[in-house]
């Protein structure tokens, strides 16, 4: 005859994503029952029992059953696994993007009522076939800035995702007001709002590319699909919201442009501000030039590696586009020398897979090959401690974000250095 040990007695403990752990139990008619999960805030409630042979866990007969309106809301806006599916700094980030984005929502209807305003809505003398016109040659403005803009700079984009983000933030601040001004001016109205939308189409390229960073950096599970999704329920909820608000907005302050350009100010010194807060909260573990030129500089002074935490909110936002150092990568191999000579002196000495060049104009009281070979000597000292810091700080050592070009030199006559 067999016997339950003990009904009290735990099977097992499981918990659903980073919610609190819960224990399985076997009770007295041989149904599984499990205790009260956590009121973890995005976590689910409930206990329930499981009778034998249920092949979906039996029926929920315990109280608490329901899952929290709360959490069900939450599991709408937020990736599957939140928190810990995403980066640490993903609520942060976020709730500061959607508070630009609710300024840059009342902003745009501002900017919108304007444009329509001059175009001529509203006004019985306005002619259809030139309002037309007007807004094809604004869109075809828009289509070939967006064409050029995405050629010229999106390789760099990566490498400045921050900066890039906030530039695009102004950049859309600045074409909004050029909007909310053509009507002032309709002698030159077609000129500035096809300047306000190549603006904003430019604003659509760095905005959509250094969102994609992001999502790369947030996504922790190799969700980036889930995360770029629920980002985009958020700023349709955020959208909504300002369309509501501005619904109730605009017949108050449509017949004042004073106070309509007042609110606009107001909206766009917000939307800055919280465009600011939300590019600095963003911890990124990968080094890109200014991180890295931070890091080295801070080791090579106290022999101590930054973190990421502190190296990003030392890394400048206003200023990042332009190092006060230039370091160019994969440049073509005459770009580094002219002759055989400086090339027999470059390689000596060293077998890493790759040419140094210091430009001589940076350092006119010494040779550029002197500068090379006592470099290489103080990174073989220096950098496997280096590397080695790096690691333990936090940093993302097996891949970066600096800008490398596509040149490549292969050496046919010297086994050893096959690939540069």
């Amino acid at each position: 005859m067999a016997y339950v040990a003990s009904i009290e007695a735990p099977l097992c403990s499981e918990q659903f994503g980073s919610g609190t752990a819960r224990r399985c139990r076997a009770a007295a008619d041989g149904s599984l029952q499990w205790d009260a999960w956590g009121r973890r805030w995005w976590a689910f409630s409930g206990a329930f029992t499981a009778k034998p042979g249920g092949r979906d866990g039996g029926e929920r007969v315990a109280p608490g059953t329901a899952v929290p309106p709360l959490s069900r809301l939450l599991a709408v806006f937020l990736p599957q696994g939140f928190p810990d599916s995403v980066s640490p700094d993903y609520l942060p980030y976020q709730l500061w993007d959607s508070v630009q984005a609710f300024a840059s929502s009342l902003s745009g209807s501002l900017a919108t009522h304007a444009v329509l305003l001059g175009i001529g809505v509203g006004n019985a003398k306005a002619s259809v076939s030139a309002a037309t016109a007007t807004w094809l040659v604004k869109d075809s403005t828009g289509m070939l800035g967006r064409i050029i803009f995405a050629w010229w700079m999106g390789s760099k984009m990566d490498c400045n995702a921050k900066q890039w983000r906030l530039f695009a933030d102004i950049l859309n601040d600045v074409a909004m007001l050029l909007e909310i001004m053509a009507p002032i001016f309709p002698i030159c109205f077609t000129m500035t709002i096809c300047i306000s939308n190549l603006a904003k189409c430019i604003v659509g390229v760095a905005g959509g590319a250094t969102r994609a960073a992001l999502t790369m950096h947030q996504a922790r599970r190799n969700n980036m699909a889930d995360v770029s999704a629920k980002d985009g329920s958020q700023e349709t909820l955020v959208s909504l919201a300002g369309l509501l608000v501005s619904l109730l907005m605009l017949p108050l302050v449509s017949d004042c442009p004073s106070l309509s350009l007042g609110c606009f100010f107001f909206l766009t010194a917000l939307h800055i501000y919280a465009n600011y807060r939300a590019v600095r909260a963003l911890v990124i573990e990968t080094l890109n030039e200014r991180r890295l030129w931070l890091v080295l500089k801070h080791f090579l002074q106290r022999g101590e590696v930054l973190g990421p935490a502190s190296a990003n909110q030392m890394e400048p936002l206003w200023t990042g586009f332009w190092p006060s150092l230039s370091l160019s990568l994969g440049v073509p191999l005459h770009r580094v020398t002219s002759s055989v000579f400086e090339l027999q002196k470059l390689v000596e000495g060293h077998q890493e897979p790759y040419l140094l060049r210091w430009d001589q104009s940076q350092s006119p009281e010494k040779e550029s090959c002197v500068i090379v070979r006592e470099t290489h000597q103080v990174l073989d000292k220096l950098f496997p401690k280096f590397l080695k810091g790096l690691q333990d700080a936090g940093w993302t050592t097996e891949k970066h974000q600096l800008e490398v070009d596509e040149w490549r030199a292969t050496w046919l006559l010297c086994p050893e250095k096959k690939l540069l």
